[in-house]
């Protein structure tokens, strides 16, 4: 069983197509089948079943892609092991961050840590907690912003800060000179709410359903952006994190505290426990840990 088989396995998981999985690779489609059936022939078993022109991983495949993850995972820890040697002079970090915290909360990180170490290559990406939590667990991430709780037993956490959500309401409706509101306010006007998959939403609908009722918004949106635009232009109000309402400050659109209940969410670091924590990965996490302390996030 060689190495880049499992490379080319790993990619046919992915993909479950053959002719998009071998362009991935740069390589031709036959050698890619050819790589896959003497791949089967070594494990003795069929990987995938070929149904008509969809392709479908078997259990045993399942069973495979599952220890290709820990065979991936520890070249990459050997990898990040070796460039720890050679310090913060180099390497990689790769982190996934909550859309509603990219803008507000990682910039002055993310600058610090840049002028001091610039050979390392950044990445950060603005995910869903649920692909945060997928792509930590197959070795994609080195950090999650996640919202908490994040409960896996390969997964470590660390609490940064409790955030409120408010509601965002055109400056000319009637409700803006009020100085709070509760949730019933969702069933007095009109709402953009995020879709009903987001942990947010879930959160707002399960509060909701404490009250006796479940919020109807006459959109849903997966932007936080595209849902402002519906506010300013008077479709209807939302409710999104305090911070970010406040990070935007659109002259336009009010922020109302909730209460009766508050809305509280809890941001949070998470990362794999079997995962080594090279250098930048915790250079990084303390400087966000300063960031938070400084600035005073609640």
């Amino acid at each position: 069983m060689e190495l880049k088989q499992l490379e080319y396995f790993m990619m046919l998981c992915q993909e479950l197509h053959f002719t998009r999985a071998a362009e991935k690779l740069g390589i031709a489609q036959p050698s890619l089948s050819q790589q896959i059936a003497l791949l089967e022939h070594e494990v003795g078993t069929p990987l995938f079943d070929r149904v008509g022109k969809k392709t479908i991983m078997t259990e045993a495949g399942k069973t495979l892609q599952h220890h290709c993850y820990n065979v991936f995972h520890e070249l990459s820890q050997a990898r990040a092991a070796i460039s720890e040697i050679q310090g913060l002079t180099r390497g990689t970090l790769k982190i996934g961050a909550l859309l509603t915290v990219v803008n507000y909360l990682l910039p002055p990180t993310v600058m610090k840590f840049h002028n001091s170490y610039p050979n390392v290559e950044l990445s950060i990406l603005g995910l869903r907690t649920g692909d945060i939590y997928t792509e930590l667990l197959q070795n994609k991430l080195d950090l999650g912003i996640v919202l908490l709780p994040m409960e896996h037993d390969d997964l470590e956490t660390i609490p940064l800060y409790r955030e409120n959500l408010a509601l965002a309401i055109h400056a000319d409706h009637p409700v803006a000179q009020e100085p709070f509101v509760t949730l019933e306010i969702l069933k007095e006007v009109p709402s953009i709410l995020l879709p009903s998959t987001y942990f947010m939403r879930k959160l707002i609908n399960d509060k909701c359903r404490s009250l006796d009722f479940t919020p109807e918004p006459v959109m849903e949106m997966t932007t936080m952006e595209s849902i402002m635009n519906m506010v300013k232009n008077k479709v209807g109000v939302t409710i999104l994190p305090k911070a970010y309402l406040d990070y935007v400050n659109h002259e336009q659109i009010k922020t109302i505290p909730i209460q009766n209940p508050e809305l509280t969410t809890q941001i949070g670091i998470a990362y794999r426990k079997n995962k080594h924590l090279c250098a930048a990965s915790r250079v990084f996490m303390e400087e966000l840990i300063k960031t938070v302390k400084s600035e005073r996030f609640n």
